[in-house]
């Protein structure tokens, strides 16, 4: 089994509903109780499918409506568990291993549709102008409506070379089609550069198999290129989508001293969970940024909130995604595929779940200037709005869009604002070593 932090989504808002009684009260069912009902509805469900293949009024395939059936249970659990296929199981390992054919994006369903969390870097989607939350609605002219999220990306995916054509629908936008041509998704999920001449910038953009492989080598070679120390650290995880849990922990542990990185608390005991770093850290004492977004989401948030939490870095750009949670697969034998399911609850090192709210950034920066009518649009792409979404069992709540504290000036004609002040912060000397704004209450 391995643990997972992306997933995908699908299913519909659920809401809760609370009745008072004073004068009476229900018995609990006991344990044998509940196995009768159980057993009720299973013969419930196979009386369904006898009457469906005798009366329904062409024939249609059996093996797939039982596994429409236990999609939609898992994906009635929340927006991240879901049945894979034999063929979907391997592809995800094939995914995970860091290789795979297809267009590079990070997606999710809503109200029927394939949204976008984020096109990977250099790929047919990014090439391609695709944005974070940009809903598709068709593939090859065929509409999405009626797909699970699986059956989606299968038909995204196919033999390099290839075209496929989706439409996108966008905000503020009539409907329109991209032509992309399918390649090998081998994405490099570490990038680095020397920025300024002093600052060493890593740009980590999925937790793949191979991310901290990559990111010790990067490391490396911008330490050699700095010929020493950098003044700075920039670590950007905008439109991170996640990936594995302990590459998540593993890339903490790069910037941390022992300590602890993660906990994770879930039903069974071999779910409950605390992860360390080791001792030792590169860069020690070196102020640090890590630039976060709303496309930044799960395994990228354990990173951003492990560092935040330890008074490691100095977190700026805008809330996270606000993905809390742990996805375990879990093989179900010879040919019978997997299934993703939701297992436990991640908190950073203060203990807190950012489940439904993400991480609000110490130094609040947009990319692009806002305007009030775009606040909504905002709100809108994070985890608590997602069909399903598990609510924060603290109570918390996403905080509601506001205007930001800070806005590119209207005459800045720079590529990447936040990074540029990224830089201009910690040459600015307003960062202690630690990472934080010594002026900060």
């Amino acid at each position: 089994m391995r643990a997972m932090l992306t997933g995908a989504a699908i299913g519909a808002v659920m809401g809760g509903l609370a009745v008072g009684v004073s004068a009476f009260a229900w018995p609990e069912a006991s344990p044998a109780d509940a196995r009768t009902e159980t057993y009720r509805q299973l013969d419930l469900f196979a009386e369904v499918l006898a009457r469906a293949r005798a009366d329904y009024v062409t024939d249609f395939d059996e093996a797939e409506a039982i596994e429409a059936a236990i999609n939609g249970m898992l994906g009635s659990l929340d927006p991240h568990s879901s049945y894979l296929s034999p063929e979907d199981f391997e592809a995800m390992q094939v995914q995970t291993s860091g290789e795979y054919g297809g267009l590079g994006i990070e997606v999710t369903m809503e109200e029927g549709f394939v949204k976008v969390v984020t096109p990977m870097d250099d790929t047919p989607a990014s090439r391609a102008g695709l944005e974070s939350g940009d809903l598709l609605t068709a593939i090859n002219g065929n509409p999405i409506v009626g797909l699970n999220i699986d059956d989606a990306v299968k038909d995204m995916r196919g033999p390099p070379g290839t075209e496929i054509i989706v439409t996108v629908l966008r905000e503020g936008q009539e409907a329109f089609d991209v032509t992309l041509k399918r390649e090998v998704i081998r994405p490099d999920s570490v990038d680095w550069e020397v920025k300024a001449d002093d600052i060493a910038y890593f740009r980590i953009s999925t937790f793949n198999e191979r991310t901290t492989e990559l990111l010790e080598k990067a490391i490396a070679e911008a330490s050699r290129q700095i010929d020493g120390r950098p003044a700075g650290i920039v670590l950007d995880l905008r439109n991170n989508g996640g990936g594995l849990l302990e590459q998540a922990i593993s890339v903490s542990d790069k910037f941390l001293s022992g300590g602890e990185v993660v906990s994770t608390i879930g039903r069974r005991p071999s779910d409950i969970a605390r992860y360390n770093a080791r001792n030792g850290e590169v860069f020690k004492s070196i102020p640090m940024v890590v630039l976060i977004n709303n496309g930044s989401a799960s395994a990228s948030e354990i990173v951003a909130g492990a560092l935040q939490d330890r008074s490691r870095a100095t977190i700026l750009g805008t809330t996270s995604f606000g993905k809390g949670s742990v996805q375990t697969v879990i093989p179900l034998g010879a040919d019978r595929g997997a299934i993703r399911l939701t297992t436990s609850r991640y908190y950073t090192p203060s203990g807190r779940s950012i489940q439904a709210t993400g991480i609000e950034p110490d130094l609040e920066i947009v990319q692009s200037r806002v305007t009030e009518d775009q606040l909504e649009k905002i709100r809108r792409y994070s985890e608590a709005d997602l069909p399903h979404a598990l609510t924060n069992e603290e109570g918390a709540e996403r905080r509601m869009p506001h205007m930001p504290d800070e806005q590119p000036p209207e005459d800045y004609d720079g590529d990447d604002y936040q990074l540029d002040r990224a830089i201009e912060i910690i040459h600015g000397g307003q960062l202690t070593a630690a990472g934080q704004n010594p002026n900060a209450g």
